[in-house]
């Protein structure tokens, strides 16, 4: 199998992002790609109280397991199944009786709001692909999704956003966007960008078996 190319897709919370990686998955084979998600590589904090897994803050760089992720990522350019973490969101901490099966692909995207801001992780990267989305959309979004997948309640999601999500789009997420290599405007909303994408990565794939 030839090196897979590397997809990363980032943005702002609630901007689009899985929008985007979900019609591009809808318009690529399964054989072809796999779908790697930041998220699911929240530090384990089955060692602490409830209390204190709820004050940890999930919209800074330190909330994730880069280095595992990055190990993961490593395993996969060298043709080997990972096994992803998967992040128990109610609880707060990473299950430890699940795990996905992840197999090597020709086109892997690495989706999530923080993977610019580390250096190994950018250089990891064949195509950056920043999904820009504004502020009051994305707000409505991130309650949305919050409360119908993640049990929360509005009043949390607010507090949430204003202590720590903001703060962190504006000091670790928008400064990142210089290192995109496509600016996606609307995310999902932007068929014409995605499109492009698709076309891209279709080509990438077509080159891969010549």
């Amino acid at each position: 199998m030839l090196r897979p190319i590397f997809i990363g897709i980032t943005g702002g919370t609630g901007s689009g992002k899985s929008t985007v990686v979900k019609t591009i998955i809808e318009n690529i084979p399964p054989s072809d790609i796999a779908m790697i998600e930041q998220d699911a590589y929240y530090k384990d904090q089955t060692n602490l109280p409830m209390e204190e897994r709820i004050k940890a803050n999930y919209d800074h760089p330190l909330a994730f397991d880069n280095d595992l992720l990055i190990e993961h990522l490593n395993l996969l350019l060298e043709g080997q199944t990972i096994e992803k973490p998967v992040y128990d969101f109610e609880n707060h901490t990473r299950f430890r009786d699940k795990t996905v099966t992840v197999h090597p692909r020709s086109i892997i995207i690495v989706e999530g709001i923080m993977i610019l801001e580390d250096e190994r992780l950018r250089n990891l990267l064949d195509i950056k692909i920043f999904v820009d989305t504004d502020a009051d959309i994305r707000i409505l979004r991130r309650i949305q999704r919050d409360i119908n997948e993640r049990g929360r309640t509005v009043d949390s999601v607010i507090a949430q956003y204003l202590a720590t999500v903001r703060p962190a789009h504006l000091q670790f997420i928008e400064p990142n966007k210089r290192y995109a290599d496509i600016i996606i405007p609307e995310g999902g909303h932007n068929a014409v960008a995605i499109d492009l994408v698709v076309a891209k990565l279709k080509s990438i794939i077509q080159e891969q078996m010549i």
